[in-house]
């Protein structure tokens, strides 16, 4: 691969992005909902992630089995969490996050949310180009580092939906209304779900990298996790997300603060 066709690659996949948060922004719009912004944003990372790694590029002879386990890997997250958030979304009125953000915008609640759908798209890139980076890995066959790559994606997507179906599990109780999920997963992390979220992106690097030298531009795969640690853990994940939990649930949550690590699952609260 050239720096030419990674060029062309991130700009297409940085075209696509942009109109797929600018139909995120009429659904929301149309809805009302926020909810909807995370669904079209899984669905539609999941078919750029698609395109994008069964593209043929120059000089190649047809699909690698690399690209085929890529593709298969983005599309399996992509309609796991997809179907899981619309359910969420039939649910709710609005995403609370979102919603705190419109009313303090006020009147221009609508072109700021825009204008933030399309910072969503650009901070995308990274993950988009993971995955196009790790299906066309030139080198032959499978490696260990591939098999890897693979029980990673695995384990991130079930752990994630299996935190997901212990939180609906605990929600549905009349009784856990106000109250907050400790059990399971949500024992060890406040936030397993996102911890799984990132772990599954640590994959597309082990596909990309190229130990013997023979593919520097894999490393740039290494963008995606760190993209994914710093959008969850620092900007529109946690923090947003504990605001809301710490004025809805008090010091119920405050006390589940104290005692349980933020992000990473352990016995113990993880200093800092």
């Amino acid at each position: 691969m050239t720096i030419w066709i990674l060029a062309q690659a991130t700009l297409s996949l940085a075209i696509s992005l942009s109109i797929i948060m600018s139909v995120a922004w009429v659904v929301r719009r149309q809805t009302q909902n926020s909810g909807w912004v995370d669904a079209v944003w899984t669905f539609g990372l999941g078919l750029v992630g698609l395109i994008s790694a069964l593209v043929v590029l120059p000089g190649a002879d047809g699909w690698s089995l690399r690209q085929w386990i890529v593709a298969s890997l983005i599309v399996f997250w992509s309609l796991r969490l997809g179907v899981y958030i619309t359910q969420r979304n039939l649910m709710i009125e609005d995403d609370p996050r979102y919603a705190a953000l419109a009313q303090e915008w006020g009147a221009r609640a609508s072109s700021g949310m825009f204008w933030l759908l399309q910072k969503q798209a650009l901070v995308t890139i990274p993950l988009a180009l993971s995955v196009f980076l790790a299906a066309h890995n030139p080198v032959q066959g499978l490696r260990f580092q591939d098999l890897l790559a693979i029980f990673v994606a695995v384990t991130a997507i079930v752990g994630e939906g299996v935190a997901d179906r212990q939180l609906r599990h605990f929600k549905s109780a009349a009784s856990n209304t106000n109250g907050v999920c400790d059990r399971g997963l949500w024992a060890w992390s406040r936030h397993p779900n996102y911890f799984f979220e990132w772990l599954g992106w640590l994959a597309y690097p082990l596909f990309a990298i190229d130990l013997s030298g023979g593919y520097p531009l894999g490393w740039l795969a290494l963008a995606g996790p760190v993209c994914m640690y710093w959008l969850l853990r620092h900007v529109s994940g946690i923090p947003p997300l504990e605001q809301h939990l710490m004025q809805s649930r008090g010091a119920a949550y405050r006390s589940y603060q104290a005692r349980t690590s933020a992000f990473f699952p352990l016995p113990f609260k993880f200093p800092g």
